[in-house]
């Protein structure tokens, strides 16, 4: 299993309709990619003031590495970020197998 951690931070000054948009457009990938097994996202709700400034986060998980490839290139994933790479201040993407607390 490979999970993909994407935290985005919008440039001040995006319509809230835009960031809806963004929000119901990337969700929808759940269903228009099958190498997604699951996806998630939410608002940073975090009270400690270390979120630098990222405020949306998405969890996406794989199978294995080549489904997530796949995922990457995708044409519906690229028309996503193509639609709000114009908002985007700052992405981080971090992909990992998780080890459930083993070393």
């Amino acid at each position: 299993m490979i999970r993909e951690v994407v935290l985005v931070a919008f440039r001040e000054g995006v319509p809230a309709e835009r960031l809806r948009a963004f929000e119901t457009a990337f969700t929808a990938l759940r269903q228009q990619i099958d190498e997604i097994r699951e996806l998630e996202w939410g608002l940073n709700a975090s009270r400690e003031n270390l979120a630098a400034g990222f405020s949306h986060c998405f969890l996406v998980t794989f199978d294995n590495l080549a489904a997530r490839d796949r995922y990457v290139d995708h044409p519906d994933h690229r028309a996503v970020l193509a639609m709000m790479d114009p908002w985007i201040e700052r992405r981080l993407v971090v992909d990992y197998k998780p080890r459930n607390g083993v070393a």
